[in-house]
């Protein structure tokens, strides 16, 4: 009995002993997988070391402009007609100089020059043809085509006029290359009920979606008809607007949070002539009657040429400056210096207007300025009322002339800066250095001239202009650390990251824009404004990229650029914080972040949020490999969260598009940041070719 009760005991002393091999055994299993994971996740101390960078959260700095951050809107790539504004037919009003452009006429059809508004004269006669099984009617085009979508409805409205007191029309969308039955899938009919010119609409509701309908109208009867301001919209627009925006374009601006609105160009405000110049005063008053325009860029590129792109101005000076408002951004409108586009015409004094004829020039801006600000019983401020907003706009600055050079500007600006000053003291004045932001050899553009210049005549802002590869972007994160903070503050008006040998919106670019824009905040102080270039581009029509925001008929995606300009905007700040990175020596003193040496490609910046009590730092990454961070805040006591918003992507060359419209887009999460008795850390370690935003509350 004893013996056996020994061989038991001995058996499970055994077993317990085998069960504790086995624990310790995956305990320690568990341990070294432990430290292989934290092995992996953790960078080696001392190249993390090269990458620390402290951020002062005592003290603020420079306030961060409200306008920082904007939108620059020019009628280049079909941005306006065909794109912004909501119109979907082309040549509504026959003032093309072919009067019939995006028009096919059937039958008999007669074009008239005696209509009901005086700036826009054209219209045309539907007349029965001379057999009852023949028709008359007029097929519109629209800008490559109608879009419409299932379900929604569409406004459909014309000035027209029956000769006998009554005729009818018939309206339809249609699919001309359809294989059903009928080419139309809907179709509405319009009785004109008078001898006199008088607007007539009805509503369509698409059963279909179609990216290329087209609009079609045929005489019913053999009563003749006349028929001018052939429109369609959706009823759907922006804010519900009878003459309005695009609701998704429009969204996507105010999705942005813009803090400047640049308008309406850019080179048509200049003309490739004068007679072809912007001319607000054309662009204000019943759409019927603004006058027809010819679009500078319909001609720039014969590589990239559209002879149907004219500007209606159907989208105009109190449509900008509305949408402004709706989007919460200050308006700055442009206006002519009395240059024609230097580019196009350089010294040819006969090309502009000679200094002693530049008053009406200077009314043009004296006018605005009380168009937008004026009382409603001011004459200009009157016109603003009757259009429907009797109160103000509030415009604060003006622009005058477009990235023009020279004595031809400098001394034809001067009468400008003068009148506006001695009636608008308070009116903020944008000049411009010029097209390029430096002197180059031969100096055509002469960028260090432009700049005395407007010192001299005391511009508040000057508007610089970049468009330079990625060589350039990389190496001009220090621009703004050297500028004079004696004098008008900075402007870039236009600017963007083009790509040697491939010059589209794709992702290495964005990142560069990202890395260059930390420069603009941590220079707060000198730069109050910043609008990339272009902003829309129609797929099928454009003549410039990269741009911010692509769209076919119906549909629309924003590139990886509008998503940097998003997340900058989104994430502002009211005040810059000293970030650095201490220099290569025992001696050196702390840097900026900006890819210099020994920074391994990173660029950063950093703020604070007065409004919500917000740390937010940005860091960029332009190197090929993923680097390690450490960020050391002062002044932040105790444990806590930081969320963080990031761009990236593998695949350099690659952008988003119609059929992948969210391909790169910013992806939310968060990062630990651990305090210590003097200081809060942030360890993480970022993709190569990526940016990371860091937010936490202080």
């Amino acid at each position: 009995m004893t013996k056996k009760l020994l061989m038991m005991t001995a058996l499970l002393m055994a077993v317990v002993a085998g069960k504790a091999q086995t624990a310790l055994q995956r305990h320690t299993l568990k341990e070294r997988l432990q430290r292989h994971t934290l092995e992996e996740r953790t960078p080696h101390p001392d190249f993390r070391s090269e990458n620390v960078m402290d951020i002062n959260t005592k003290r603020l700095g420079a306030p961060i402009q409200s306008t920082m951050y904007g939108i620059f809107f020019e009628d280049i790539n079909y941005a306006a007609d065909g794109g912004l504004y909501g119109e979907l037919v082309k040549n509504r009003s026959f003032e093309f100089p072919q009067h019939l452009m995006g028009w096919q006429a059937f039958g008999c059809v007669d074009i008239k020059d005696d209509g009901p508004f005086g700036r826009c004269p054209h219209y045309v006669v539907l007349s029965a043809p001379d057999h009852r099984e023949r028709r008359t009617g007029l097929v519109n085009e629209g800008y490559f085509g109608i879009g419409v979508k299932k379900g929604e409805q569409y406004r459909f409205s014309i000035w027209a006029k029956a000769l006998k007191g009554n005729g009818t029309i018939r309206v339809q969308l249609i699919k001309e290359n359809s294989m059903d039955e009928k080419q139309e899938f809907v179709e509405e009919t319009l009785n004109i009920n008078s001898a006199d010119w008088k607007k007539y609409s009805v509503v369509l509701k698409s059963p279909v979606n179609e990216k290329h309908a087209k609009l079609r109208i045929f005489l019913k009867g053999a009563n003749s008809v006349s028929l001018e301001h052939v429109s369609l919209f959706p009823v759907n627009t922006f804010k519900n607007r009878e003459n309005g925006m695009r609701r998704d374009l429009a969204q996507a601006l105010a999705d942005l949070h813009p803090g400047i609105f640049r308008f309406p160009g850019g080179c048509i405000v200049e003309g490739t002539d004068l007679q072809t110049r912007y001319q607000w005063k054309n662009t204000i008053g019943p759409v019927e009657n603004r006058p027809l325009n010819q679009n500078r860029w319909e001609h720039t590129f014969d590589y990239r040429y559209y002879p149907d792109y004219y500007q209606s101005y159907g989208l105009g000076f109190y449509e900008f400056f509305q949408l402004s408002e709706d989007i919460g951004a200050e308006p700055l409108p442009i206006l002519s210096v009395g240059l024609a586009c230097q580019y196009q015409n350089w010294n040819n004094e006969k090309a502009h207007v000679p200094q002693s004829e530049l008053q009406p020039y200077i009314d043009d801006c004296l006018d605005l300025i009380e168009f937008a600000n004026g009382p409603a019983d001011s004459k200009w401020g009157k016109v603003r009322a009757e259009m429907g907003h009797p109160a103000p706009f509030n415009m604060k600055y003006i622009g005058v002339g477009n990235e023009q050079w020279g004595e031809f500007y400098y001394e034809r600006l001067k009468p400008f800066v003068a009148a506006i000053r001695a009636k608008y003291p308070d009116i903020k004045i944008v000049g411009t250095s010029g097209p390029v932001p430096e002197d180059v050899p031969d100096n055509t553009y002469r960028f260090a001239d432009g700049w005395k210049a407007m010192t001299a005549q005391k511009a508040d802002l000057v508007d610089e202009h970049y468009y330079r590869d990625e060589q350039w972007f990389l190496t001009h994160g220090l621009r703004y650390d050297t500028y004079s903070r004696k004098g008008p503050k900075v402007f870039a008006g236009e600017y963007a990251c083009h790509g040697k040998g491939k010059k589209w919106n794709h992702y290495e670019a964005a990142i560069l824009e990202a890395a260059f824009m930390t420069g603009f905040e941590r220079n707060a102080d000198i730069v109050h404004m910043t609008t990339p270039a272009p902003l829309f581009a129609h797929v099928d029509g454009w003549q410039w990229r990269p741009d911010q925001i692509w769209y076919d008929q119906t549909q629309m995606f924003k590139s990886v650029s509008y998503y940097v300009q998003q997340m900058y905007a989104t994430n502002a700040g009211t005040n810059v914080l000293s970030l650095t990175m201490k220099g290569k020596g025992k001696k050196a003193k702390p840097q900026p972040v900006a890819n210099q040496d020994g920074q391994n490609g990173l660029f950063a910046s950093a703020a604070f949020d007065q409004k919500t009590g917000d740390v937010i730092v940005k860091v960029a990454n332009t190197s090929k490999q993923p680097q390690p961070i450490q960020l050391n805040f002062s002044d932040v006591k105790g444990d806590r969260t930081a969320k963080t918003l990031t761009l990236s992507h593998n695949g350099m060359d690659d952008e988003n598009s119609i059929q992948k419209p969210e391909f790169i887009t910013p992806k939310q999460g968060t990062a630990q940041v651990t305090a210590d008795k003097k200081q809060a850390v942030l360890k993480d370690e970022l993709p190569a070719m990526s940016f990371r935003i860091y937010r936490f509350k202080k």
